[in-house]
């Protein structure tokens, strides 16, 4: 009976081997083939210059104006989205945990709503609302902040309320009043660093999306570092695909981070406990 358990063990970890290697091989063989495509020179040599460039944001630039324009947007775009999300979502979703539990299902319908409007729909009902941000405060590319938080509401939402079901957060809260504390500092000094990882998972992923959009951004006549690197495509596809691959390894970078911290928030947590 030993050996056939042992045999099925081994059976699964070569089956979970196997499927591993061909997922790995799905996923980064394209990504090495752009790498190969961005280090090509001149008669098919090896060459770094495309990268040396886009390390050196002066001569950047000066070369390709629209795409440091993208980037700069995007970035602003990431910093913007990230608190506005943040400080709307965490403090109403806790009150609501804490104040108001018969509106949960409200919320979260309404937070989960923008996830079944295709996003080209999402533009049509934006588009009014747009003229008027556009007469009211301009035509910059930082007013899609708006549009991104209703974007990205579904997955920050699911982040932060996960982090919120996994501690007790009304034994927390009633513990902190008991002892004189007001609901200003339950919110921001016991609940809040007990979901830090949710809050960060929240803002990880945040940036992923803002870095990765781009029909929001083509439809309304925006610049974003997605629109730049499809402007771009058509007069230099090497820096093209480079900036491609950079967002992309970003973004896997970003989630490698989240889960190490989630990870770390796991294994500390029960000697915090004891």
């Amino acid at each position: 009976m030993a050996g056939v358990i042992r045999r099925r063990a081994r059976r699964q970890r070569l089956f979970r081997w196997i499927v591993l290697g061909v997922l790995g091989v799905f996923f980064l063989l394209p990504l090495l083939a752009m790498l190969e495509f961005t280090t090509r020179g001149t008669g098919g040599s090896f060459s770094l210059e495309t990268w040396r460039l886009l390390a050196d944001w002066p001569k950047l630039s000066q070369t390709y104006p629209d795409l440091a324009t993208g980037i700069a947007a995007s970035l602003g775009q990431v910093l913007l989205t990230v608190g506005l999300t943040l400080v709307l979502l965490v403090p109403t979703v806790i009150w609501v945990r804490l104040r108001l539990p018969r509106l949960r299902r409200v919320v979260e319908f309404l937070c989960l709503l923008p996830l079944t409007i295709p996003a080209i729909v999402l533009v049509v009902g934006l588009a009014p609302v747009y003229a008027w941000v556009t007469y009211l405060l301009g035509g910059s590319s930082l007013t899609l902040t708006f549009a991104y938080t209703i974007l990205v509401l579904p997955y920050a939402y699911r982040s932060v309320d996960a982090g919120l079901s996994a501690i007790d957060v009304r034994t927390l809260a009633e513990a902190a009043r008991s002892l004189g504390a007001g609901w200003t500092t339950v919110i921001w000094r016991v609940v809040l660093p007990n979901i830090r990882s949710a809050v960060l998972s929240a803002a990880f992923l945040t940036v992923a999306l803002v870095l990765g959009e781009f029909t929001i951004a083509s439809l309304l006549n925006r610049t974003n570092l997605q629109v730049a690197v499809n402007l771009l495509g058509k007069s230099s596809a090497t820096m093209s695909v480079a900036v491609s691959l950079a967002a992309l390894v970003l973004a896997f970078v970003l989630l490698l981070l989240l889960s190490l911290v989630g990870g770390g928030r796991r294994r500390t947590s029960p000697k915090e406990t004891s």
